[in-house]
């Protein structure tokens, strides 16, 4: 019999939170579909992916200029809505506009919150056998412990760090130092697991943890943003194969 702890891989897992344990895939086509109904009325409401394809792959890079300190969270907010309605035929927004315009996203989107069919389980399979739990994201940390909240996972999974913790995210090396050092583990006895390749599982490898990529199938415009995987890397389709990659039995 082996003593507890020993033989896995890890003693602490650390999860981004959208498209990993929250289904913000899911939240982001509820509110865009409100948005294109409103401030797009002459698209066909069958291209609706399309527009939600175009918000999540952020060709312009607006939302990593914020992750990196470069710009706040509205500018790059409002940048891509009108990114977005220069592409489908929309208008242009100013301050006023925006806000109107964020109110209705907002309204629909944080409405639409909701933790992944496989997380609850996933999570509560790690606790029970031991492994320490935390939450490292690029969003704002207040906005994340309330989408945690309505997800139903918040007291399962503390938020560690969030990109207003150090003022900037991943895939700088010190945010997943620092989320390390407030789960209580060693890097090199920690994993993150992510939805994007590069900024999640490729990072988390260079600062010294064990990067798992979550490639969920429905995700694809994301996935081919983040590259093309490696045999180096570990991808895992679902989260209900990660305790088998990490070697994380029920009890040990």
């Amino acid at each position: 019999m082996t003593g507890a702890g020993e033989g896995r891989a890890v003693d602490g897992v650390l999860f981004d939170v959208d498209d990993t344990l929250v289904d913000t895939h899911g939240a982001f086509a509820t509110a865009l579909a409100a948005v294109s109904r409103t401030w797009l009325p002459d698209l066909d409401p069958a291209r609706d992916v399309e527009v939600l394809d175009h918000w999540r792959a952020d060709a312009g890079g607006r939302y990593r200029q914020y992750t990196r300190g470069e710009v706040s969270y509205r500018e790059q907010r409002m940048a891509r809505a009108n990114d977005l309605h220069a592409a489908f035929g929309g208008p242009v927004l100013d301050d006023d506009a925006y806000d109107t315009w964020n109110g209705l996203f907002e309204d629909r989107f944080t409405g639409a919150w909701a933790a992944h069919t496989d997380a609850a389980a996933v999570v509560r399979h790690l606790l029970d056998a031991g492994i320490r739990v935390g939450a490292l994201t690029n969003a704002a940390t207040a906005y994340q412990v309330a989408k945690l909240t309505r997800a139903g996972l918040a007291d399962d999974v503390p938020l560690l760090v969030g990109v207003d913790t150090l003022g900037f995210g991943k895939p700088d090396p010190r945010v997943f130092a620092e989320a390390c050092r407030r789960l209580g583990t060693e890097p090199g006895r920690t994993a993150y697991v992510g939805d994007e390749l590069d900024v999640d599982a490729r990072a988390a490898v260079a600062a010294g943890l064990r990067g798992v990529w979550l490639a969920r199938p429905e995700l694809g415009a994301k996935d081919a943003n983040s590259g093309t995987p490696l045999a180096t890397d570990t991808v895992i389709t679902t989260l209900a194969d990660l305790p088998g990659v990490l070697g994380v039995c029920s009890s040990d």
